[in-house]
């Protein structure tokens, strides 16, 4: 039998009470729930496709982002937070599972998750085996459901309760309104529009709404709930209202330095495919893809007035993350797939009741396999399989302490290469086919642009011996 705490979710057993004594509860009642039962802590998983850390809490103040910036200011940023792969499916598979892209088998878009894993217990999957009611809401897996030889669905049936996606739900109103395709249809993906309508129109405002109908009526269960929100995805298409907070002509774009260093090959993956690009479909590209930002963060700040109004945040865990980085005109590159800071990074920020680091910075390193060990750490679960990552709760009680020396990054270039790249709080390194194919070394406290590669230089011999050394403890060879 349990009794509920005023307005605290948290609930506590009284078999042992006198049945009779009302007033043995009233004063007994609270000091069991402290010392008896340890709570079940909800969580709530928003994961952001495409996101960069171009945030007004990350400095930025080009982008309107309140709603994720007053969420970054309540629990901790997150300065340095790596993907381990900077492609979606990949990256999802990697930190829904706790392990690196190499030990789930996912290396592209084009495999299902169930496919190559279908007995392995992923993230959500964990909690709805302990008792939650998971839902998945938006894409968090990506292609996880395998029918034949085009899966569509972005859920996994083994991980949630109920799953709404309203990929495709564009109502009429917001299939209207300005914009273009960049390159007249040499890259199809490269298209922005301002809206008619208003976020209700739009896949992510339908699913918002779905979100919030379902923390609704679960709200006093024990949850997991995962939330993707598609934009600033490609195509860039907002309602019009996010474009007005970029007006045109006000774009900066970004500053490429003229004596940069002669870039490694293998670095990015097509290096002219933008090369025809004119300033103004620069400017363009980058203003849709912030009115994305701007649009999917007022589905953040809908969820927080939720979280409110239902008195929620002593009770649940709140992640809101990209699932990697993104390119804006950095090396000359509009689009994602590259080890670079740019592509790696991506915005980080955790909300844990009652840890002791909250409304706090870090600069301390933390890898998106962290979350998984992290979550289970909380929520007092056993992990089902070896997990790669590790708990970041000495960080979320103390913005200082550390729980890793670097993280790891990993791309594929074609079907053979491999970018491995390894990160520390000071150095960026890079090995292409274990460098058969050039090295790269970047020193972030003089070139946090990374554009001034010090590989083959020999004034850094040694460095880069430590570093070689560093990569392979992260990949490990088979």
């Amino acid at each position: 039998m349990t009794l509920q705490a005023g307005n605290s979710s948290m609930l506590f057993s009284y078999e042992s009470a006198p049945k009779d004594n009302v007033a043995w509860l009233k004063t007994n009642g609270e000091q069991l729930a402290d010392t008896q039962v340890p709570r079940k802590l909800n969580v709530i998983m928003v994961v952001i496709d495409d996101l960069r850390t171009e945030l007004g809490c990350y400095g930025v103040e080009q982008v309107y982002s309140p709603n994720i910036d007053r969420f970054a200011t309540k629990g901790m940023r997150f300065n340095h937070a790596y993907a381990q792969y900077p492609v979606c499916n990949p990256s999802r598979s990697s930190f829904l599972s706790g392990l690196r892209p190499e030990e789930v088998g996912i290396l592209s878009n084009t495999i299902p998750f169930r496919r190559i894993q279908p007995d392995l217990i992923a993230l959500p999957q964990l909690f709805r085996k302990n008792g939650y009611y998971t839902a998945g809401i938006g894409k968090i897996f990506h292609l996880s459901v395998d029918k034949g030889a085009k899966p569509t669905l972005f859920e996994d049936p083994l991980s949630w309760d109920y799953f709404f996606d309203a990929l495709s739900g564009t109502t009429r109103l917001g299939r209207q309104g300005t914009g273009r395709n960049l390159t007249n249809g040499k890259i199809p993906w490269a298209t922005w529009k301002a809206a008619e309508g208003d976020d209700i129109d739009q896949p992510d405002g339908i699913n918002n709404q779905e979100l919030l109908k379902v923390l609704e009526a679960q709200h006093d269960r024990p949850f997991f709930i995962g939330y993707g929100i598609h934009k600033p995805h490609d195509p860039f298409i907002a309602p019009k209202k996010y474009f007005e907070y970029y007006p045109e002509g006000h774009t900066q774009l970004a500053n490429e330095p003229a004596d940069r260093s002669k870039r490694v090959k293998m670095a990015i993956p097509n290096d002219h495919q933008f090369a025809d690009f004119t300033d103004t479909e620069r400017r363009e590209f980058k203003r849709a893809y912030q009115a994305g930002v701007s649009f999917a963060d007022a589905q953040v700040g809908k969820l927080m007035d939720l979280l409110d109004h239902l008195e929620l945040w002593d009770s649940t865990i709140v992640i809101v993350m990209g699932d990697h980085g993104y390119h804006l005109g950095e090396h000359d590159w509009w689009n994602k797939v590259t080890v670079f800071e740019d592509g790696a990074r991506a915005p980080m920020m955790i909300w844990v009741p009652d840890a002791l680091g909250m409304g706090q910075p870090t600069d301390s390193l933390m890898e998106f396999i962290d979350i998984y060990p992290t979550l289970t750490d909380y929520a007092g679960l056993e992990a089902p399989h070896h997990l790669s990552g590790m708990s970041l709760r000495p960080i979320l009680d103390d913005p200082l302490a550390s729980v890793k020396e670097a993280a790891y990054t990993q791309v594929t270039r074609g079907t053979k290469a491999m970018g491995r790249s390894v990160r520390t709080p000071r150095w960026r390194y890079t090995e292409w086919a274990h460098g058969k194919h050039g090295v790269e070394l970047y020193d972030h406290l003089k070139d946090p642009g990374e554009y001034y590669n010090l590989g083959d230089n020999p004034e850094y011999t040694n460095v880069v011996s430590q570093m070689t050394e560093l990569l392979g403890l992260g990949f490990p060879t088979k």
